[in-house]
């Protein structure tokens, strides 16, 4: 049973975020960790809309060392960077289906603590798919709706393609896919150019009732023709609501004038209640 580390103070880092790299390039993913008590170390490989794959697990006192598995090992272009507090993924001669998102874990004696993931896309120029999201970033406070746009661009890649939407936030959770379009084509139209292939396809996520929760980075992806390709992403900022500073002035203005006139009444009433004191006591002294 895998238990994470949630609560408890992070002995592993995982650089996270978007990576992009073309076929043929070389790509390292990093992982460093520390503590003593770590037994393992290991990688995991997620294809969109599919389970976690192991990759590789370094052990860390056995003569065993570092262990590829499957297809990993059979293809001789995944190795692994260890040493002391570090495990780095290399990746050589990166393929279209290299594209996924990347774990790293550290296992300890009773639970294993994983990274916040690092997305790979991994490019092709053939198809001159083109993926562009708008708006680039986006403000809005709590409580407010806004709607995020993508716009893909086939090219001459023909065919039903699949969209996701990814979330990223500045937090510890990993990227993960908030919304997916599946296999359609119907948002799609033509180019005007005589026998051109090339259809440009607009897909919208509405987002309602926006809470403090939905900051993030939002990414559109598509998958066609055998590659997937990121937009460049949108952040959204979702603020709370707040009191307007000349109103707020305006208040403070009125509760300091009411407190002023009820130290006035207040003054007064004193002074009449110590002069009709005063009085008396005067009345009095006269009769005696």
């Amino acid at each position: 049973m895998l238990i994470s580390k949630a609560g408890a103070e992070s002995f592993l880092h995982q650089e996270k975020g978007l990576m992009s790299a073309n076929i043929g390039d070389t790509v390292t993913l990093r992982c460093f960790y520390k503590g003593e008590s770590a037994v393992t170390s290991s990688w995991y490989k997620q294809s969109l809309g599919d389970k976690l794959n192991l990759i590789s697990t370094m052990y860390m006192f056995s003569s065993t060392g570092q262990v590829l598995y499957d297809e990993f090992k059979d293809e001789n272009r995944f190795s692994i960077e260890g040493g002391q507090g570090q495990n780095h993924l290399r990746i050589s001669n990166v393929e279209l289906t290299d594209s996924a998102t990347y774990f790293c874990g550290v296992g300890y004696s009773n639970m294993v603590e994983f990274g916040q993931g690092a997305i790979l896309n991994v490019k092709e120029r053939r198809g001159n798919i083109s993926v562009l999201q708008q708006p680039v970033s986006e403000s809005v406070h709590s409580g407010d709706s806004v709607t995020l746009n993508c716009t893909i661009n086939t090219g001459t890649c023909e065919g039903e393609h699949s969209v996701y939407w990814f979330r990223h936030d500045s937090g510890e959770s990993p990227p993960g896919i908030i919304y997916t379009n599946g296999d359609r084509s119907g948002q799609c139209m033509k180019r005007p150019e005589s026998g051109s292939p090339t259809q440009s396809c607009v897909y919208n996520l509405p987002k309602r009732n926006l809470s403090l929760s939905d900051t993030g980075t939002y990414y559109c992806a598509v998958a066609s023709c055998g590659e997937i390709l990121f937009g460049n992403g949108t952040n959204l900022e979702v603020k709370g609501h707040y009191t307007e500073p000349v109103f707020l002035v305006y208040c403070l203005g009125v509760a300091l004038g009411v407190s002023i006139i009820l130290i006035i009444v207040l003054t007064c009433i004193i002074y009449k209640m110590n002069m009709m004191t005063c009085r008396q006591c005067s009345g009095q002294s006269q009769l005696l």
